[in-house]
């Protein structure tokens, strides 16, 4: 039996090993992005990706947890501006604008601090398209640590986020509708 015991341990303690070997050799860094024409120019869709409230309209993950608690502060509009939320779906975490470019492209810092810690950067560009339509550009780029690294071996992070960001582009193509 101890022999047994012996062995097992042994082979959980090499295949630990080897996911960590694995883990170690995937990218430092993780980039997803999604891309959606939408039906409208650029200056009917800066307002809802340039201000925080608005773009909480349409956010995906606000719309995974109607009962998200959520808190804005800083400048209302603009670099500075803050959204910190808490739910049990969705996690716990913080977003804020740290540069804008009018009716072309704002960048967020995205902080999260559960289900797990991450600091990520995000950003969104509107590019005119010749038929008077937009392609909205949402990106989201950040360190890999060891623990996403394994994690990544299991689970696609591309495929698992960019179907958020897919939903989310829809849902804001359904509001520039209205």
């Amino acid at each position: 039996m101890k022999h047994i015991l012996m062995i097992g341990g042994l082979t959980l303690l090499t295949a630990t090993a080897l996911l960590l070997a694995y883990a170690s050799t995937r990218p430092n860094e993780f980039r997803v992005e999604r891309r959606l024409r939408i039906a409208a120019p650029p200056d009917k869709l800066w307002p809802l990706i340039g201000e925080l409230r608005a773009f909480n309209r349409w956010n995906p993950y606000e719309r995974k947890d109607p009962a998200i608690k959520g808190r804005y502060s800083g400048a209302a509009t603009g670099p500075g501006s803050r959204y910190e939320w808490e739910s049990d779906k969705v996690g716990v975490g913080g977003l804020e604008i740290t540069g804008q470019q009018p009716g072309q492209a704002v960048q967020m810092k995205l902080d999260f601090v559960k289900p797990f810690e991450a600091h990520n950067q995000a950003e969104f560009r509107l590019v005119p398209q010749s038929d008077g339509s937009t392609e909205v550009i949402w990106s989201m780029q950040g360190p890999a640590n060891l623990i996403s690294k394994v994690i990544g071996v299991f689970i696609n992070m591309d495929k698992m986020v960019g179907r958020d960001f897919e939903d989310g582009l829809v849902n804001l193509q359904q509001i520039a509708k209205e």
